[in-house]
């Protein structure tokens, strides 16, 4: 899977909001998603340092409707949410490729995310 079909959307609430200060930020996750691919993914597509992933899985809710042939009973979409705790204070890291030395400097926190800070 691609890094943006992994990652569908941030889940903002209230919890959320209050939790993304002290580096926790939740996202609605494919079903499929594992937490070293959304691990992955959130490294690369915000550039930020991830210490560690929770996953809930949620199954969809019983919805009943009336129609003129009578009752239809359905569900909602199951879906995944994930909590992705971020290093708030990230160090430099150096490495080498092919004898030549690089760093890279990590952000501290996800601009992104669909709320001001």
């Amino acid at each position: 899977m691609k890094e943006y079909e992994i990652i569908v959307r941030p889940h903002i609430t209230e919890k959320s909001t209050d939790a993304a200060a002290n580096g926790k930020y939740t996202f609605v996750v494919d079903v499929k998603a594992t937490k070293i691919d959304i691990k992955n993914a959130v490294e690369k597509i915000f550039g930020v340092k991830v210490l560690s992933v929770s996953t809930m899985r949620y199954d969809g809710k019983k919805k009943s409707r009336r129609q003129s042939s009578g009752i239809v009973e359905g569900y909602t979409a199951k879906w995944k949410k994930a909590v992705v705790r971020i290093d708030t204070d990230p160090k430099t890291v150096e490495y080498t490729v092919n004898g030549e030395k690089k760093t890279k400097k990590y952000k501290s926190t996800i601009e992104e995310f669909g709320f001001a800070q």
